[in-house]
């Protein structure tokens, strides 16, 4: 049971970063394609956490589920932020990291082998450096240009703010409780997809006065008196 409710928020985050992937490429929205990446990467470890709870958490598992959930979802967050206010340093940056990351993931020595069907605790297999200090200062800078960002912009995008924040939100405390089970972590990981999928997507509505500015000329008016006889 547990695994299938974790390979359920892998597709759910699957399907959310594909639609944000199809919107990258109608919108040109370069902010799109990396918080794509970062719901693709919460995909990919709950792919991991069901693959663990199936099969027997293993060290190949275990990397998998590090890299994913530990090195890569909170910087691409962070970093997609950061180019929604036009930090346009921001995309090449998410790519160096990700390499990096895969190399941190791939290399990192781990200490102790990883079984059973608890979800491993990374101070029990990993050494702090390099992986655990590498994990730490990239979720903190990623969080915090997120939350920055949200901050500073929630005139403009009030909902879409409010979501991302609260989807946030709802990570840290999915992190910060680390004896939860596969199940309860996998509803944490997908309730903070959908937040922030919401978030990404959801601006402002226009007003009505607004929606009549934007309308091109003659469009929903009617022509003047005088206009009519000229053509008359």
């Amino acid at each position: 049971m547990e695994a299938l409710l974790a390979f359920g928020a892998a597709l759910l985050s699957l399907r959310l970063a594909g639609d944000l992937a199809r919107r990258r490429r109608t919108s040109l929205r370069p902010e799109l394609g990396i918080w794509a990446a970062a719901l693709l990467a919460y995909a990919v470890a709950s792919a991991a956490l069901a693959w663990g709870a199936a099969a027997g958490w293993s060290n190949p598992a275990f990397r998998v589920y590090y890299l994913a959930g530990g090195l890569l979802t909170a910087p691409l967050l962070g970093l997609g932020s950061l180019l929604l206010v036009r930090r346009s340093w921001a995309a090449p940056l998410a790519l160096l990291w990700v390499g990096l990351a895969v190399g941190i993931a791939v290399a990192m020595p781990i200490v102790a082998p990883v079984s059973g069907d608890a979800i491993p605790a990374a101070q029990d297999h990993l050494d702090f450096v390099p992986a655990r200090l590498a994990a730490v200062a990239a979720n903190s800078l990623g969080t915090l240009a997120a939350v920055g960002v949200a901050l500073a912009t929630i005139r403009r995008r009030p909902l879409g703010n409010a979501l991302i924040l609260a989807g946030v939100g709802v990570a840290a405390v999915g992190t910060a409780l680390a004896g939860l089970a596969v199940a309860e972590t996998s509803a944490f990981v997908a309730a903070a997809a959908v937040l922030l999928w919401g978030g990404f997507v959801f601006d402002r509505l226009p007003t009505r006065k607004t929606a009549r500015t934007a309308q091109p000329p003659g469009v929903g008016t009617r022509p003047s008196s005088s206009a009519s006889a000229a053509r008359r």
